[in-house]
């Protein structure tokens, strides 16, 4: 049994693959609080499918881009999980993700973008082509220095309409499409370190100047 969580975005979605198809496929109700929802999400999927932690055979991970908070949540327990079940950890661009399911339920038949929210008035952005190959990206900027008259895909695209005119498929990530995803082969496998495109919000301290 596949686990497959992502925290790229501000809604936490776990989901649960047999080896056949998607079993459980949950999304968080609320926004942000990643660290406080996504065990109990995990236990609910597991709780559904009517199994426990050590029928795991794999764990699939979104590896952003995104925030940076929310997105080492999800890293860090998919590698913790990895770890003490002793069994691999896989992850996925989180856009790319979403230009998989985008081409598997029909939304796009020629080129297109992905876009997420990165806050600050800002955007993720990758292009693919009619198949979901990505040409380019991910990259980081604000919405009218991405914008494209060519169909765009995801939550970014929803929430920047002026730069996305041709908003088509689906609006957020699911762990469902991660799980196929990886089950599939259906994107490039990476290894579950964050995809950051900047710099975290927080700075670590400077040390103290040093008193003459």
């Amino acid at each position: 049994m596949l686990l497959a969580l992502d925290t790229a975005t501000p809604f936490v979605t776990v989901a649960l693959h047999d080896g056949e198809d998607v079993v459980v496929d949950l999304t968080a109700e609320r926004a942000l609080k990643h660290a406080e929802q996504l065990a109990p999400l995990i236990e609910r999927a597991l709780a559904q499918a009517a199994i426990v932690r050590q029928d795991l055979t794999a764990i699939a991970v979104g590896v952003g881009p995104g925030p940076f908070t929310g997105l080492r949540v999800g890293l860090v327990t998919a590698r913790t999980l990895g770890f003490a079940l002793e069994i691999p950890v896989y992850g996925v661009c989180s856009l790319d993700v979403l230009a998989v399911e985008a081409v598997a339920t029909g939304a796009v038949d020629r080129d297109f973008v992905v876009a997420t929210d990165a806050r600050r008035k800002e955007v993720y952005l990758a292009s693919y082509d009619e198949r979901g190959a990505r040409l380019d990206g991910p990259v980081v900027g604000r919405p009218a220095d991405l914008a494209t008259d060519i169909p765009a895909v995801g939550p970014g695209a929803a929430l920047y309409v002026e730069a996305f005119p041709l908003r088509v498929g689906p609006t957020a990530p699911s762990a469902g499409w991660l799980a196929r995803t990886v089950a599939e082969e259906l994107a490039e496998l990476r290894d579950p370190e964050p995809l950051y495109l900047r710099r975290p919000d927080a700075d670590a301290p400077h040390a103290p100047k040093r008193v003459s």
